[in-house]
């Protein structure tokens, strides 16, 4: 824990923004089609390339987003991550290990498959951040995360409404209803809704940000997916405060649900997205988005493919203060 005189030094932010202009991303420096996720992930597919090819191409996609990040105004801080004598496919999405918050905290979080708990390097993370200026006065472990008998993979199964401190998680595997519960509490969140969701396979979807996002003023959902009884009650607590865009699951498997609300440096609303995602998008619904910010798609075809994971996977929100 941190002690009370340097906690101090952070002011409370006078209104929790819900967007950030800083985000925390990580080069693909294995990435590959990772069996192990890729059994509740089925989003993920195979394409018929080298591995190196296919290093190559998330290589040339991922430095184009950071790129275009840049060029848009958004403070990208790229971590500090080398090869190791282990495989990490997946460390290109980095949201499903960490958060940060205003207040300077850091939680870490326990995933699921144990190639993916080789992701998490705690020591490259804070010095990437310090070095660009960021403070980090505390580091949390949420549950177990050498060992995990339960799993919370942070914003990849938590969606977070900071505006009106509340969570929505669809329930799985990957996010677990204790741990969750204790997150919330221990930063903040005043309510938390969970569901349970079924795709047209009949499995449950793997994580909540391939499904659904929350920004300021607008939430995406696949909400054929939910269960009828708890569909109202999520879409009635969104509709509080949101314009709703509800996607099908055709969509959904364009990623139009894995898009991110971000800041430039004038503090201007950006929503970012895959190009996939912008396509599948109907002009209807894409008008709704752009009274909400610019929108910017992104090409990650070759990452989204095999990784089942797309532009917000790539993002890590960076709230820490300065």
């Amino acid at each position: 824990m941190v002690a009370p005189a340097l906690r101090d030094m952070i002011p409370a932010p006078k209104e929790y923004v819900h967007s950030t202009n800083a985000v925390v991303m990580v080069p693909p420096v294995d990435f590959k089609f990772n069996a192990e996720t890729s059994a509740d992930n089925e989003f993920q597919k195979k394409l018929a390339l080298t591995d190196e090819q296919v290093r190559q191409q998330a290589l040339l996609e991922f430095n184009g987003m950071v790129e275009l990040l840049r060029r848009h105004g958004v403070n990208v801080t790229v971590m500090n991550y080398e090869q190791g004598k282990d495989e990490t496919p997946d460390a290109v999405f980095p949201n499903n290990w960490f958060s940060t918050s205003p207040t300077g905290d850091v939680y870490l979080f326990p995933m699921a498959c144990e190639n993916r708990r080789r992701e998490v390097r705690t020591r490259h993370l804070v010095s990437s951040l310090v070095a660009q200026g960021f403070n980090v006065l505390n580091v949390q472990e949420i549950g177990d995360l050498k060992a995990p008998q339960s799993f919370l993979e942070s914003t990849g199964v938590m969606i977070m409404d900071h505006i009106n401190a509340t969570i929505y998680a669809a329930l799985s595997v990957r996010c677990d209803r204790e741990l969750l519960q204790q997150f919330a509490h221990e930063a903040g969140f005043k309510d938390v809704v969970f569901f349970d969701t079924k795709m047209a396979s009949g499995q449950a979807v793997y994580h909540s940000n391939v499904m659904m996002a929350v920004g300021e003023g607008f939430a995406v959902i696949c909400d054929e997916i939910i269960e009828e009884f708890e569909r109202r009650r999520v879409l009635s607590s969104l509709q509080k405060t949101k314009d709703v865009v509800s996607i099908t699951e055709e969509q959904m498997n364009h990623f139009c649900g894995n898009i991110l609300q971000l800041r430039n440096d004038k503090n201007e609303k950006l929503i970012v997205m895959s190009m996939s995602a912008y396509n599948a998008f109907t002009k209807e619904q894409k008008d709704v988005l752009r009274h909400h910010g610019q929108l910017i798609p992104i090409d990650v075809s070759t990452i989204e493919t095999i990784g089942g994971g797309s532009v917000r996977c790539m993002l890590a929100e960076n709230f820490l203060p300065r």
